[in-house]
């Protein structure tokens, strides 16, 4: 697996829920705050997104919003227009009517819909996500994400055997083609932070190794040598880049894929601390516990509670300087 690829495993939970809906003549929706990932895209037609505290903007065919921390907001013919009535939870777009149609109105074609997540599992790469991300279409041209945003419109404009699977598939599809195009947009708007960060070959490269094989015992060095940089050289661009030392990132990341595991699956304590690279289930255990604050077999039979979240980087790297 791939660090974007897992950061989205890390924190979905189900699949996508979406509503095709057709307006015509004046309307405005009003969706409220949630904890899914929320996403429109707009199949036929224009309509204006509204953002709080923002100006409003226009959105054309073939254009996707993305909402990574579900934060409210509005949907409208017009810019001006008040968007009031009944609040839309971002996650149940069912609750989404279609308007009746108005003779001479142009018409407008949305999907609206939100990726189900679990806050607690946040992976920093999605932290730095801005309250929106607005990707328009690029007339004329065929991106992979207007390739899949053209191939989910057909498959809703024609619905065929198969399409219950296809459509979540292309769901999946177009959010990581849209975060993709965002992380590749902005890996030179700044000096570090995780856009920087997979634009890094060298960063980059350290971290597919930790996903592609999180129990192997990496080293800052052995990292540093797979991606031919010596030990300190690495270890200053990769803290520069993601703001946690590799060590430390390490283990979160292997305590975020036991602690999905406890979540998922009923496999033993022994098999899981082999899986993530700790050499006893003793040790698993102890390092559990430490990092979030209670043991694996509570976590697995109670769900995490208030203290058992993710930890800074800041906070690991105290806790490893002092184990």
């Amino acid at each position: 697996m791939d660090v974007l690829s897992d950061a989205l495993l890390a924190v979905r939970t189900g699949r996508p829920v979406s509503r095709r809906n057709e307006y015509r003549g004046r309307w405005g929706l009003r969706f409220q705050s949630g904890e899914g990932i929320g996403f429109h895209v707009v199949l036929e037609g224009r309509c204006w997104f509204l953002p709080p505290g923002e100006d409003p903007v226009l959105l054309a065919p073939g254009d996707v919003v993305v909402l990574p921390h579900g934060h409210g907001h509005g949907l409208a013919s017009g810019p001006d227009v008040e968007v009031s009535g009944s609040v839309i939870p971002l996650d149940h777009p069912e609750q989404v009517e279609d308007r009746a149609p108005e003779s001479g109105a142009g018409k407008s074609v949305l999907l609206c819909g939100a990726y189900l997540t679990d806050r607690a599992r946040a992976h920093p790469l999605l932290a730095e996500l801005p309250a929106s991300i607005h990707l328009p279409s690029a007339p004329g041209t065929r991106s992979a994400l207007s390739t899949a945003v053209g191939l989910l419109a057909d498959e809703l404009r024609d619905e065929r055997a198969g399409t219950a699977v296809v459509v979540p598939a292309l769901l999946d599809t177009v959010l990581l083609y849209a975060l993709r195009d965002w992380y590749d947009q902005n890996a030179a708007a700044t000096g570090r932070g995780w856009s920087r960060a997979l634009a890094d070959a060298a960063v980059r490269t350290a971290l597919d190794r930790i996903h592609g094989a999180p129990a192997h015992p990496w080293t800052v060095e052995s990292l540093g040598k797979a991606v031919g940089l010596s030990r300190a050289a690495f270890a200053q661009r990769f803290t520069a880049l993601t703001g946690q030392t590799p060590m430390a990132y390490l283990t979160w990341w292997r305590l975020v894929i036991a602690a999905r595991r406890l979540r998922e699956s009923e496999v033993s304590l022994a098999a899981i601390a082999r899986e993530i690279g700790y050499s006893s289930e003793f040790a698993f255990a102890n390092a559990f516990k430490r990092h979030y604050r209670v043991p694996p077999g509570r976590y697995r039979r109670d769900g995490p509670d208030d203290a058992a979240v993710w930890l800074s980087s800041e906070e690991i790297d105290s806790r490893l300087s002092s184990s």
